[in-house]
């Protein structure tokens, strides 16, 4: 099962540097800390739907695969965030077999979990980088994270709806 705003999230072109962006894209855009606290920072309940959870082959993250240590299989989660039931971002998670271990386990648990509850009560959080790219007239951004040093890759697509816009 996909979705349409997942097709528009793999379409994302992203720019060799930070492009000139307005105070309000490059707020929501460069944020550092969690999306899901920024939504419900907005007066809203925020949900999970989620539409795909499981292990795929590199060939299946052909877009990602250079972004992340090469490994037998990848845990790929792609879901909508959604704020009092309406659709604000799509998410697309990539996570290596090998970051899979210890505490990191958890990322194949989450079921209808925002991932910011989980990653953003860590200690051990860190964020090599974030890109931005744009599909269209949407925008989305792709970060490589780390927990305990090991990597994971998020990419977020803000659909139309969203406080971005």
């Amino acid at each position: 099962m996909s979705h349409p705003a997942l097709t528009q999230l793999r379409a994302l072109r992203y720019y060799d540097e930070i492009p000139e962006l307005d105070a309000q894209l490059r707020d929501w855009l460069l944020l550092e800390d969690s999306m899901t606290r920024r939504f419900e920072q907005q007066g809203k309940r925020v949900t999970v739907t989620l539409i795909r959870e499981d292990f795929v082959n590199r060939d299946e993250i052909a877009q990602e695969a250079a972004l992340l240590p090469v490994d037998e299989r990848y845990w790929l989660r792609e879901i909508l965030l959604c704020a009092d039931d309406e659709p604000w971002l799509a998410g697309r998670t990539v996570v290596p077999a090998s970051t899979l271990c210890g505490p990191e386990l958890a990322l194949q648990n989450l079921g209808k979990t925002p991932l910011g509850r989980y990653l953003f009560t860590s200690s051990t959080l860190t964020r090599d980088f974030i890109e931005i790219g744009k599909h269209a007239e949407l925008w989305g951004r792709r970060s490589r994270l780390r927990l305990s040093g090991k990597p994971l890759l998020l990419t977020e697509l803000f659909l139309p709806a969203s406080p971005l816009y």
